[in-house]
């Protein structure tokens, strides 16, 4: 399955040149939210994206922002990068091209500020109640609202499985490419929930960062010792997947392949993993299995890894039970570290970078890793400053990039390097 092009909203950049130059440079770009809500709550840093970077009144008009969701823009604006640079926008009027394209973008949670605000118009008067409510937060508008605008009528397709959301949706359109259902997926996910009900929600959850609200670049620090939680992000990642033989004959240039992908669910708690880690071990397999490649192959695991006490832990006991043998040369990083937990646009952010380092040969570091603690020893992680990745023995870089989600839900995909 061929990966055309790519495009990014994100806390580290916004396109694909910038975010991954910042990843690359092991660059932290999470910041204290600042005003009198947040200064309340325990948690007071979050990676958002600078206005400097995208102004959202400057790339839609007003009635156009009425209609959608902040993630929805976020999504729209993405997609318009990776399209173009596909070369992939047929008229509305072709037919045979727009029929066999088609969307799977998701959205982890929808902009609880939203709901907060039009409840309180409520309280004001019917007629308060803004028509485009209900449209806004519904999770499958970034994909209605890209098929509407480019004329796709392949699958419409939105997964909403909480951080394992961008995994899903890049799956989920490689298998419709797989079944005959497209020719051409516009997929990933978009989030944007920032807010200090969303803050103090998760916060509750004791799910947070709390320990470095002055000191916020270091707040993210996946499998570090001093990690206390995670830092919410935002923003979204686009996919252009496309089967093999269709952008061959196009003419365009291939940036990788997805070549596997593997789901899996817990069966065991509502936010935490299950304790053995057979959840994440799963999905790795079946990614494997699906690829048809072992662990031999393996080069490189993204990890999920959001800087949770238990998590990290579980899914490193997970990767040493996988790799076995092989655990010392397979290198493992998280990005999170540089741009914080997007949620539901986690998977498909993060398998945007592990697409660039097949493709690159360089691996992108974990920020903020310090001193590994015992129980999650044993792995060769890339902290802090990106290494080289020539492939070995291998020849062919191939990668796993792990995603899981609250609720028990596993994602891994299977992405390799562009070969002939």
């Amino acid at each position: 399955m061929g990966l055309t092009r790519l495009g990014v909203v994100s806390p580290v950049g916004c396109n694909v040149e910038a975010a991954w130059r910042t990843i690359l440079a092991g660059q932290s770009k999470i910041g204290r939210l600042s005003g009198d809500m947040y200064d309340k709550l325990p948690c007071r840093v979050a990676a958002t994206i600078d206005k400097n970077d995208i102004d959202l009144e400057q790339c839609f008009s007003k009635t156009e922002l009425k209609t959608m969701a902040r993630a929805t823009a976020f999504a729209l604006i993405a997609a318009k990068e990776a399209l173009t640079a596909a070369s992939w926008t047929p008229p509305h009027d072709d037919e045979q091209s727009c029929q066999r394209t088609g969307v799977a973008i998701g959205m982890g949670m929808v902009d609880l500020m939203d709901i907060c605000e039009t409840n309180d118009a409520l309280k004001k008067g019917y007629n308060r109640v803004s028509p485009f409510f209900v449209p806004r937060i519904l999770p499958n508008m970034p994909a209605g609202q890209l098929s509407i605008r480019y004329g796709f009528r392949g699958p419409n397709h939105a997964v909403s499985t909480a951080c394992a959301t961008g995994a899903h949706a890049l799956g989920d359109a490689f298998r419709f490419i797989q079944h005959g259902d497209a020719d051409v997926m516009v997929c990933g996910g978009a989030e944007a929930c920032i807010s200090p009900l969303g803050i103090a929600g998760f916060c509750r959850l004791r799910a947070l960062s709390t320990a470095f609200n002055d000191e916020p670049t270091a707040s993210s620090r996946p499998f570090d010792e001093r990690r206390d939680g995670f830092v919410m992000g935002e923003g979204s990642a686009i996919f252009v997947l496309e089967e093999l033989e269709h952008a061959k004959s196009r003419g365009v240039p291939i940036y990788g392949e997805i070549l596997g992908y593997g789901l899996s669910g817990d069966a065991s708690h509502l936010t935490a993993p299950r304790e053995d880690g057979t959840g994440a071990l799963l999905a790795m397999r079946r990614a494997l299995n699906d690829a048809g490649v072992g662990v031999a192959d393996v080069g490189y695991v993204n990890a999920h890894a959001t800087s949770t006490p238990i998590g990290d832990a579980i899914e490193a006991r997970s990767i040493r039970t996988l790799f076995g043998e092989h655990t010392q040369t397979v290198a493992v990083s998280s990005t999170k570290g540089a741009h914080g937990h997007l949620l539901g646009a986690a998977g498909n952010l993060e398998a945007l970078f592990v697409m660039q380092a097949c493709r690159s040969g360089v691996i992108p570091p974990t920020v903020n890793l310090e001193k590994v603690t015992d129980d999650m020893a044993g792995l060769n992680y890339i902290a802090n400053k990106a290494e080289p990745w020539d492939g070995g023995k291998r020849g062919r870089r191939i990668a796993l990039k792990n995603s899981f989600g609250f609720g028990g839900t596993n994602a891994c995909l299977c992405i390799g390097e562009y070969s002939e």
